[in-house]
């Protein structure tokens, strides 16, 4: 099978991603990888992803990798997004954000002298929560996500299984560039 990429209407596919704790993640279909008699997608998010740091004088923006959907954190941070008309989503996968952001210039950020974080993130807003200050990053390489469709339904490729096809895929793709 080959690339769905975009339709008669030029309107790229989009597919439903559902992960084990029943949250859903709105995604562009952007590649189908035939594996073992099933069906791999290479997604993209509808909504814009973003990665949350805790932020500290003098030192690198430390990622936090796992965070409840009920933190306090994302409700301080909902309310800051809203002041920029915009809402947080707490996906399946990574955390969205909903709404007309601002592209960033690349002359800018070719012009910023950047650390390794920073290379891969720009600052979307930054905010306090108990006298600890957070920030949402927007990270600027692409956001894939692996699901496997069975039945016209997408579900999350994660642990073991993911552990197994990403590299498989990723030898597909380079063949596909070829």
């Amino acid at each position: 099978m080959t690339a769905p990429g975009p339709n008669i209407n030029g309107e790229v596919p989009t597919v439903l991603v559902r992960d084990d704790e029943g949250r859903d993640l709105l995604c562009f279909l952007e590649q189908l990888i035939p594996l073992d008699d099933k069906d791999y997608a290479l997604l993209t998010p509808v909504d814009t992803p973003v990665s949350l740091f805790r932020l500290s004088e003098g030192n690198d923006p430390e990622l936090i990798e796992t965070i409840a959907s009920s933190e306090p954190i994302l409700s301080v941070a909902d309310v800051v997004l809203q002041e920029h008309d915009l809402t947080l989503v707490r996906s399946a996968v990574t955390l969205t954000v909903n709404g007309e952001l601002d592209e960033p210039d690349p002359e800018e950020l070719e012009d910023e002298e950047t650390d390794d974080d920073s290379e891969t993130y720009e600052l979307l807003v930054s905010f306090m929560v108990q006298e600890q200050e957070y920030g949402l990053y927007i990270p600027l390489d692409p956001f894939f996500v692996v699901a496997r469709m069975t039945d016209g339904q997408a579900k999350l490729v994660e642990g073991e299984e993911f552990d197994q096809v990403q590299p498989r895929i990723e030898v597909e793709l380079e063949d596909r560039e070829l």
